[in-house]
């Protein structure tokens, strides 16, 4: 017997430093959500999560996802795009008209969301989004649905995430050039807590701290809703160049080294193992490792102590974000690991210990034809594009007088309980 047909199809690259990433997920009649196809290659072209070869970044993206069309047997013309990198950052808006004590009417609230679109303030950045957090009666938050209620003054909040212009403009240049159009471009942060936050944990208070290759990003969501968001120009590949440069060795030893045998949490047996540099097949390659024995191998408590002391470093940024976004002390809870970095031994305990706070790792959910290779937080973002997509979020510049808000918004219900979270984070 035949499952459920697929309605709509919805494509989405994410590229990062590390590796370029393709999915294709579908929509069946009964609203499921099922991985078609999916796929990934190392990344070319990309540094930081900013496009420096526009050729070798475009060829990556066509053949990524190529392979994802393949295995999911029907190809995409148009994909939302990831941004990691670009210099993310988001900020309140507010915007608030006379009603003059009246009862305020649909057409009111149409007005007001339309009239937002000109009070956004860029400063010269590209808005990614604009959406609203909560509506005010005469400054008084928690409304849901001001329809109905009689006012002086209708207002709402429209949280804003920005990015550079030119660095967005040379990801969508490169998507296009692979012969692709763009549907949105989305900030990470926002994808991956599609992926890998419940809907609990958005709503009572969470931090996503998603660990790229070369960028980490650190998002503030509440009352179901993304409040705040920093990047910081540190990754995982941090943690393999110092690998590399402490024992003198290739990077592509270092990053095995890291993957394979590293770990952020010291045991009592680290100084007595000896992990060899070298991959097995590989014994004799290359140069000894600056503290190695004659068989190559260097302690585990060395490798340890190397990991451990770029992560603190790490950490120690993950801190003054939080605290810069507010997320301290009450104000803060339950905070989730995503991304490559997040894939390392002992990092959640590590993290734990360093914030002070709950921690735990993020992964996709278990969507039905999702691999298991793909199903690690390391593809939490990539994931999460498909989601964002289907859930399709309104944005306020897309509102115009002839459109009606208050049908979409209904998708917005929690906006009720986002005013708490706005006053305590902002």
């Amino acid at each position: 017997m035949a499952g459920p047909r697929i309605t709509r199809a919805y494509g989405a690259v994410n590229i990062g430093s590390f590796r370029i990433s393709a999915m294709i997920m579908g929509q069946d009649e009964n609203g499921a959500m099922v991985v078609l196809g999916s796929s990934h290659r190392k990344s070319e072209g990309v540094k930081r999560g900013y496009v420096t070869e526009m050729r070798a970044a475009s060829l990556a993206i066509r053949q990524a996802l190529e392979k994802a069309e393949a295995s999911a047997g029907t190809s995409v013309s148009s994909v939302w795009i990831g941004c990691a990198g670009a210099g993310l950052s988001s900020h309140i808006a507010s915007v608030e008209i006379a009603i003059g004590g009246r009862r305020i009417e649909e057409d009111d609230i149409e007005h007001l969301l339309y009239a937002a679109r000109d009070h956004i303030q860029p400063d010269g950045r590209m808005v990614l989004h604009a959406q609203p957090a909560h509506y005010t009666l005469d400054g008084a938050h928690g409304v849901a649905n001001p329809a109905g209620l009689h006012a002086e003054a209708l207002g709402v909040d429209i949280h804003v995430t920005v990015a550079e212009g030119a660095p967005v403009r040379n990801l969508i240049e490169a998507v296009q050039t692979a012969h692709l159009d763009v549907e949105a471009v989305v900030a990470s942060p926002l994808a991956s807590a599609y992926a890998c936050v419940t809907p609990e944990e958005r709503e009572l208070g969470v931090a996503l701290i998603e660990i790229g290759a070369q960028v980490t990003n650190i998002s503030v969501h509440s009352a179901g809703m993304l409040l705040g968001l920093k990047s910081i120009p540190i990754g995982s590949n941090d943690i393999t160049d110092a690998l590399a440069s402490s024992f003198g060795i290739r990077r592509s030893q270092a990053e095995r080294l890291k993957c394979v045998s590293g770990s952020a949490m010291a045991s009592p047996t680290d100084h007595s193992e000896m992990i060899p540099v070298n991959a097995p097949g590989e014994e004799g390659e290359g140069p000894l490792a600056r503290g190695a024995d004659e068989h190559n191998r260097i302690s585990r408590a060395e490798l340890v102590a190397v990991v451990t002391d770029r992560l603190a470093h790490l950490t120690g940024e993950m801190h003054r974000a939080l605290k810069d976004m507010g997320f301290t002390g009450s104000r803060g809870g339950q905070v989730v690991l995503a991304g490559g970095g997040a894939e390392l031994h002992g990092i959640a305990e590590f993290v734990q210990a360093a914030l002070g706070r709950p921690v735990r790792i993020g992964k996709p959910p278990r969507l039905q034809g999702l691999p298991e290779a793909h199903a690690t937080p390391g593809f939490a973002s990539l994931v999460g594009l498909c989601l964002y997509a289907a859930d399709d979020p309104v944005d306020i510049r897309s509102v115009d007088p002839g459109y009606q808000p208050t049908r979409r918004y209904s998708g917005f219900g929690l906006v009720n309980r986002v005013f708490q979270a706005v006053r305590e984070y902002f």
